[in-house]
């Protein structure tokens, strides 16, 4: 129901361009000079609606269609690194709420003494991993570092991990006795708010070691279904990939599919720029970029690929 409700919804879309374009030139047949201005806004208009329509073409992918399961990691950089991987949550965050997605934090763990260790956000609309595929990867930044006396120039890293969510379409099992659950009582400001029951959640799946947790959630079962949530959107990811290596290997062109590469550095100190480092795209509109306005950096990606 929901593949047929966006097909329905994207068929729609190209007939109303195409009755568009018929309106428009039996107004041009008219020939008549008061109605100039008239064509030629409805012309802009439909240039545009074809030039996003054209773009959406670029969404090929398998499971470009799909939701997505996000997750970011601190890497190096100590405290720096920390507070870069919460400033990475709210550009993502703020990136959904602009484009018109549902964003859910399934699970986050804050640093010792600032930001995050990670985060897995929930990220549902349409293409939302078509879009979002272009950001797995190693970002970077470099600033004054806030955590710093001396007030020294910083370099940190954060790992963004992407996955498609692909709500039990594809098959992927799970055995029970693969699995070691532990529970434990979830975090909190304190007060009130601390959980007097285990209702936070662990699992481990032993033969791939992925190790998934949820937190945020009220009841322990709720923590469960999004954890198995996530652990499934791992296993399908790693199963694909191992798909794609092997057609990569029978053509004779392997290609390692990893997320140790840099793709993109923010540069707040001595100059003002992000880069990515995959299609040259850059912008010197920092304080954008880090509020979620990032299309131009996912268009660029996917016009290359």
């Amino acid at each position: 129901m929901r593949k047929a409700s966006r097909l329905r919804k994207e068929t729609e879309r190209w007939d109303a361009l195409s009755a568009g374009i018929d309106d428009a030139i039996e107004l041009a047949s008219l020939e008549d000079p008061d109605l100039a201005d008239e064509l030629s806004r409805e012309v802009e208009s439909l240039a545009k609606i074809v030039d996003e329509l054209e773009f959406t073409t670029m969404l090929s992918g398998a499971y470009d269609d799909e939701d997505a399961i996000l997750s970011i990691h601190a890497g190096t950089g100590g405290v720096d690194a920390m507070d870069w991987a919460e400033m990475l949550e709210r550009m993502y965050l703020r990136w959904a709420e602009i484009s018109g997605y549902g964003a859910e934090i399934l699970d986050r763990s804050p640093g010792e003494e600032y930001g995050i260790k990670s985060v897995t956000i929930a990220i549902n609309g349409d293409w939302a991993y078509g879009y979002l595929r272009s950001e797995r990867g190693v970002h970077r930044l470099v600033r004054l570092s806030p955590f710093d006396s001396a007030h020294r120039r910083h370099t940190s890293f954060a790992l963004v991990e992407v996955w498609p969510d692909v709500h039990g379409e594809i098959t992927i099992e799970i055995n029970p006795a693969d699995l070691q659950i532990d529970t434990f009582r979830a975090g909190g400001a304190g007060g009130q708010h601390v959980q007097k029951n285990e209702t936070a959640i662990r699992i481990t799946h032993i033969p791939s070691g992925i190790v998934v947790s949820c937190q945020n959630q009220r009841s322990l079962t709720q923590n469960r279904e999004s954890a198995l949530r996530v652990l499934r959107a791992r296993l399908f990811e790693m199963e694909y990939e191992k798909q794609e290596q092997e057609l990569q290997e029978l053509k004779g062109e392997y290609i390692d599919a990893n997320f140790g590469n840099q793709i993109r550095s923010y540069v707040l100190h001595p100059y003002q720029m992000v880069k990515d480092h995959r299609t040259d795209f850059e912008s010197a509109n920092t304080s954008s970029i880090l509020d979620g306005n990032l299309m131009g950096f996912m268009e660029a990606y996917l016009k290359q690929a």
